[in-house]
């Protein structure tokens, strides 16, 4: 079903400064059925798993694109695929687990079987089906994909330019989170529903950090140098200086901030992708996550950890507690955030516009050099948002 067209007087009112941003499409369920539409289902690529997630032949991972439900899984054949999780028969969902492994999927409504391939392998009653009925036709909707670095892409649009161009000068620093092999290991997750917009949890900004986050303050990583730059279709690098923190006696056990395997020079690398993807290593932990629109006042993300596979298990470990203690959905440097989404939301219910000005150069034109604590390297990805939605700026 495509996305109901927004009439031109009903579309939001964009104002000439790049720096301000409507409130209301925080709050229009017409504004998020276009998002989904031109964002979700348009000419972006989504990162929708990892290869350590499904490293042998008949695992598979439930997801979603945008609000579509997919099925990622690795064939017999030892193949990537990526399927809509809708049986073909009556669009009766497939699976409902996290993740497992499985030869074949079976639809519980009529029986219909799909291999791991996403083929068609059998259907009681068949004699009885229309005369031109034939088994392959009826396989699972295979969704277009594409790796890097181990990281699967999908996309629904056959209009979303190749991968590679796609993430454009983000590559170099995605290879010095993962591996250019993507060769990781899974350790675990941490699931959370944010109640907030997706646009909320995409806006999260690089100058709130030593603000908001006490432990931030505590250890003492605002002091630390390092640089932000636009990239590619909305995607945004940070590269952060992490100081050895001088009093880690405040915690229980300081190994947790600790560096064991990384230069503290680079101690954070962190790409946002647009729209809402991140690929973070911070200290020793690497880290996806995986998010997705949950509705217009949800956000699902799924905090994913890794290992290097070629890790001690005192290292994997070591990770494991860096990635669920730090920067998880509930983690020391982080936890303030799942109030802020929420606090961002019921704030734009009010009127006018959310203002950026930390490292504002220029109202009207789009530049891509930014300080480390500056919040305006958001602004080139809202850019990108404004055009691909159709929204025109007013001349002011």
């Amino acid at each position: 079903m495509n996305a109901p067209i927004i009439p031109t007087d009903a579309l939001p009112v964009w104002p000439a400064n790049l720096n301000e941003i409507p409130k209301e499409i925080w709050e229009r369920e017409d504004v998020y059925q276009l998002e989904l539409e031109r964002i979700y289902y348009g000419p972006f690529w989504h990162v929708v798993a990892h290869t350590a997630e499904i490293p042998n032949p008949g695992d598979y991972k439930t997801f979603f694109l945008g609000e579509r439900p997919i099925i990622v899984a690795r064939g017999d054949d030892g193949q990537v695929r990526v399927f809509y999780n809708a049986c073909t028969h009556r669009a009766t969902l497939l699976e409902t687990s996290a993740m497992g492994n499985k030869s074949e999927f079976e639809c519980p409504y009529h029986r219909w079987l799909f291999n791991n391939r996403g083929e068609l392998v059998g259907c009681p009653a068949e004699e009885d089906y229309t005369v031109d009925f034939q088994k392959g036709d009826f396989n699972l909707l295979q969704i277009r994909t594409a790796e890097y670095a181990g990281v699967i892409f999908a996309t629904a649009s056959d209009e979303t330019p190749d991968l590679d161009t796609f993430l454009g000068e983000s590559k170099p620093y995605i290879d010095k989170i993962l591996g250019k092999d993507g060769d990781l290991e899974l350790l675990g997750y941490q699931k959370v529903l944010y109640n907030s917009n997706w646009k909320a949890y995409f806006d999260n900004d690089g100058f709130h950090a030593p603000l908001l986050h006490k432990a931030f303050r505590m250890l003492n990583w605002q002091g630390g140098k390092g640089r932000q730059f636009a990239t590619g279709p909305g995607h945004i690098v940070f590269v952060s200086q992490l100081t050895v923190p001088s009093n880690p006696e405040f915690l229980k056990d300081p190994s947790i901030v600790s560096f064991k395997g990384t230069d503290p020079n680079e101690g954070s690398v962190l790409v946002a992708l647009m729209p809402i993807t991140g690929i973070i290593k911070h200290l020793d932990m690497i880290n996806i996550r995986f998010a997705f629109p949950a509705g217009l006042y949800g956000t699902e993300v799924h905090y994913a950890s890794f290992a290097r596979k070629d890790d001690d298990p005192e290292m994997a470990r070591h990770r494991m507690r860096q990635g669920a203690n730090l920067i998880g959905p509930s983690g020391l440097v982080s936890m303030e955030d799942a109030a802020i989404f929420s606090r961002i939301q019921q704030g734009s219910r009010t009127p006018g516009y959310a203002i950026f000005q930390k490292g504002v150069k220029d109202k009207r034109n789009v530049w891509h050099d930014y300080k480390q604590n500056d919040e305006t390297g958001n602004l080139p990805k809202w850019e990108v948002y404004r055009e691909v939605m159709g929204f025109q700026r007013s001349a002011g």
